[in-house]
């Protein structure tokens, strides 16, 4: 057997360097001050503009737009690092990464000239809105609508639910039905750039109601969004006119990637509770020893690790087909569905070895636990996931 003998190494020396970075900023800038912003559900501003001066809004974004220019694989260990302080932060740059996504790939030249540079440096951040009060995972039952008013703009009306960002964002790319007789529903489908000026509430057309209360995945705002004949102009059509219609398929393409954005999230979350876990059970003593040197904690931690491993090689699979060109729905898929489960499961079993401790506000993993399971329902619940996954096994499979 033939023996290797270059050291193996899951990340390039640019990709070490960065998150280590990225790690080092966690653990003295986010750990240290997460449990006040989520007892106090307050935006982390000042989190926020560090991460700006580090130029973590412009990631992926090209650097003849003013940003690094590096690829989703890249973003992904990036995201991992973030989430594993805290899963608000990652959410800060989630939806303004899918925005930037969507620009990168579908926006015209004028489009992405206007937007990305401010974008990258965070001077603007973005959301991007689908669901609403009664759509969700059947993203073609929207009923928000756009119409012509006739003077080279459109007006927009419905209500949007669940947005990240809603409120403190600059753009919001917002799916909306532009013809709703089409058949099938997708095809009436257009994403709309709204600007918006950040923190007021209500402008002429749009409103946006106080912050929704979550059990978790505080500091950062989820709102609702209430359109009452708010007017663009008709360049505001993601993609110009040849976008009309395609609003439907841009979403679904940029949820594709938001899917290993997800996973990675989850991989964050699955491993701090891991290193809670870990830290935890060598100080804790039952019985004349410390409580990891029972089986019944030793078996924990060892499921906890395996699922942690598994779930970071699934997402990071993911990522790097993406990057290289290659189809990846179905990995990035089975890496969400499986990242966010890991992440949940983790959390509970880092619970459990807490014991009384883990039900305390004192204790870290008390937020953590409360976090962990926006990612079995945000972008695709399990449940979604799995159809998905089947089907897609099926259409590669045909008999």
């Amino acid at each position: 057997m033939a023996v290797a003998t270059d050291t193996f190494t899951e990340k390039t020396d640019e990709q070490q360097a960065i998150t280590e970075m990225v790690h080092q900023f966690a653990d003295n800038e986010i750990i240290p001050v997460a449990e006040e912003y989520d007892h106090e559900d307050k935006f982390p501003e000042p989190i926020v503009e560090q991460m700006k001066e580090l130029g973590l809004f412009g990631v992926t974004i090209p650097e003849e737009y003013g940003g690094m220019g590096l690829d989703l694989t890249t973003y992904a260990m990036i995201v991992e690092e973030l989430s594993r302080g805290w899963i608000s932060i990652s959410g800060v740059v989630n939806t303004h990464f899918i925005g930037s996504y969507l620009l990168m790939k579908f926006g015209t030249d004028e489009q992405k000239d206007k937007y990305l540079p401010k974008m990258a440096t965070g001077e603007i951040r973005a959301a991007f809105s689908l669901s609403e009060p009664e759509v969700g995972s059947d993203v073609q039952g929207i009923k928000s609508t756009a119409k012509e008013t006739g003077d080279g703009q459109w007006e927009i009306n419905g209500q949007k639910m669940w947005v990240t960002n809603g409120l403190l964002s600059g753009l919001v790319f917002v799916l909306v039905k532009t013809d709703t007789k089409a058949d099938p529903p997708y095809k009436g489908m257009t994403c709309f750039i709204c600007e918006k000026e950040p923190g007021v509430d209500k402008v002429p057309g749009l409103t946006i109601p106080p912050k929704i209360k979550k059990m978790g995945y505080k500091g950062v705002e989820s709102t609702e969004l209430v359109f009452d004949g708010f007017k663009v102009d008709e360049d505001h059509i993601l993609g110009g006119p040849e976008g009309l219609g395609q609003g439907f398929v841009q979403m679904m393409d940029a949820l594709e990637v938001g899917r290993v954005n997800v996973a990675a999230r989850g991989v964050g979350v699955a491993q701090r509770a891991m290193e809670l876990a870990l830290r935890y059970s060598q100080e804790r003593k039952t019985f004349g020893k410390p409580i990891a040197q029972h089986q019944a904690i030793t078996f924990k931690l060892a499921e906890m690790g395996t699922r942690l491993e598994a779930a970071r090689l699934l997402t990071l699979k993911a990522a790097r087909m993406k990057d290289a060109g290659e189809r990846s729905d179905l990995e990035a898929g089975m890496a969400k569905l499986f990242a966010s489960e890991a992440a949940h499961a983790n959390a509970e079993e880092a619970l459990r070895i807490h014991g009384g401790y883990g039900y305390s506000k004192e204790y870290e993993i008390e937020r953590i636990y409360r976090d962990a399971p926006l990612l079995l329902i945000g972008e695709g619940t399990s449940e979604i996931q799995k159809m998905v996954i089947g089907r897609k096994l099926l259409e590669r499979n045909k008999a």
